[in-house]
């Protein structure tokens, strides 16, 4: 029988195959439980959906399963991302949200992300309770979702207007505007389509409509997906830079004014010198298992504390909601900080670069080579490796047991396993072996002083571990 489970950040499966109506209301039945398990006087919840197949009847229906436990729901009036149903819950108070999403995942994915009271991912124990809650023997029933209206336990809300005046009320719109005609924004056919449209409309546009198949393209901002616009940029002379987010829109990826793709560790780098720099703010560093020790150094540097987490931010919400943290981080792109929601944010966070190049009066790469000036240049690259399942055991089987102790002419120095494998190899240069908490693939991490020289590392692991 299968099995429902949440990853590293949700539940995602295949629309039809398991990611059935009948699933998502199991799903969405146990996370009524856990909500009126809490004796809460009055349980609340938040609702939304992305801009995939399907979203907007999974997220009607998990609604209307919510209402039929007594709980009040605000449900997305259209389609929203991730941080707009994390900021939600804060402005709405209510104690949990649920966005319809596969996040990054290909079109023919789709997903439940559970999101808390303090506008960021549940925590992991909790997640646990909803997976022991889901009966799989039930049929669910439920009344028409206009009966729940009638009756006020469902309530349309336009979480992306709260979204914007959040925006409006933390930026210089106006200082950003200087901008307006210089930058690139692609939705990746995703939830954040609209922000950018609203606030900065004379800016270079690219797949800001709506098409729940992508185009065919997995929407996660990384170059390969996104050589379209790399182009674009290039070759438009009046562009300084570029911005692009996930599906969902808790993910960015950026680009320089030569279309140069601007990884989420040099963002880190550059978020975590403007926060102390300019909005002198202080706190801990936390960053997943996978992102660049020039993190640890400029962090040094600054007198910060440096935390290293597991992969997958809930682990890094943990943290932020229970301690001092100015900046939690991963390397696929998602970034949260200090004076907004714990939560995964690629507009927010381009848009604090963009602050940052106007306060500094500086492109992108110009920023970029201050920076190494502190920490020294370097690149971080990865490989995701699409082999059977048997062989991805036999690797992590090869690296719990130390079988590797070299990959070609890279000798290890040390080894890591907080979450996957990471191979120091001396000299600021590491690999890291880990399978994917979402999808079928192994990927495989390298850090060195460019990207040349982390690719031959790259390719050195992937020729040790695949014969």
């Amino acid at each position: 029988m299968y099995k429902i489970k949440f990853g590293t950040d949700g539940w995602r499966e295949i629309i039809a195959e398991n990611y059935t109506v009948h699933n998502v209301e199991l799903v969405a039945n146990a996370t009524a439980k856990w909500l009126v398990g809490k004796s809460l006087e009055k349980a609340t919840c938040t609702v939304g959906y992305d801009c995939r197949f399907g979203g907007k009847m999974f997220a009607e229906k998990t609604a209307c399963v919510l209402a039929s436990h007594g709980i009040k729901v605000y449900l997305s009036d259209g389609f929203c991302s991730t941080p707009m149903i994390s900021l939600a819950n804060t402005k709405l108070n209510t104690y949990a949200g649920i966005i319809i999403t596969a996040s990054h995942n290909p079109p023919s994915y789709n997903g439940y992300k559970i999101k808390a009271n303090y506008g960021g991912p549940v925590v992991p124990a909790e997640i646990e309770i909803v997976e022991s809650l889901i009966d799989y023997s039930l049929e669910i029933k439920t009344e028409r979702l206009e009966s729940y209206i009638e009756k006020g336990q469902i309530e349309y809300c336009d979480f992306e207007k709260m979204y914007l005046d959040a925006v409006n009320e933390k930026f210089d719109i106006g200082k950003l505007k200087q901008f307006e005609k210089n930058f690139a924004y692609d939705a990746m056919f995703g939830a954040g389509q609209n922000v950018i449209k609203s606030l900065l409309p004379k800016s270079f546009l690219m797949n800001c409509e709506y098409n729940p198949g992508f185009n065919g393209t997995a929407p996660e901002p990384i170059l390969k997906n996104l050589i379209p616009f790399s182009e674009a940029i290039k070759n438009n002379p009046d562009l300084l830079c570029g911005l692009a987010t996930d599906g969902d829109a808790d993910r960015i990826g950026f680009f320089d004014s030569k279309g140069k793709f601007v990884d989420s560790h040099h963002l880190i780098l550059l978020l975590i010198q403007y926060l102390t720099e300019y909005k002198n703010l202080s706190g801990k560093v936390v960053k997943s298992f996978s992102v660049s020790s020039k993190v640890d150094k400029l962090a040094s540097q600054l007198g910060l504390e440096t935390i290293t987490t597991k992969i997958g931010f809930k682990y890094i919400c943990e943290l932020m909601i229970t301690d001092d943290v100015l900046i939690g981080a991963e390397e696929s792109g998602g970034i949260a900080v200090k004076g907004h929601i714990p939560e995964r944010d690629g507009i927010w966070m381009g848009l604090l670069i963009l602050e940052y190049m106007a306060l500094k009066g500086k492109s992108i790469d110009e920023l970029i080579q201050d920076l190494y000036a502190k920490v020294g240049e370097f690149a971080v690259e990865r490989y995701d490796l699409h082999i059977s399942e048997i062989q991805k055991q036999e690797i992590i089987s090869n690296c719990k047991s130390n079988k590797y102790t070299s990959f070609g002419t890279y000798n290890i120095e040390q080894t890591e396993n907080l979450d996957g494998f990471k191979f120091h190899l001396g000299n600021e240069e590491w690999v890291m072996i880990r399978p994917s908490g979402t999808e079928p693939v192994l990927r495989v991490y390298a850090e060195s002083q460019n990207s040349e020289k982390a690719f031959k590392i790259l390719d050195a692991c992937k020729n040790s571990i695949l014969n």
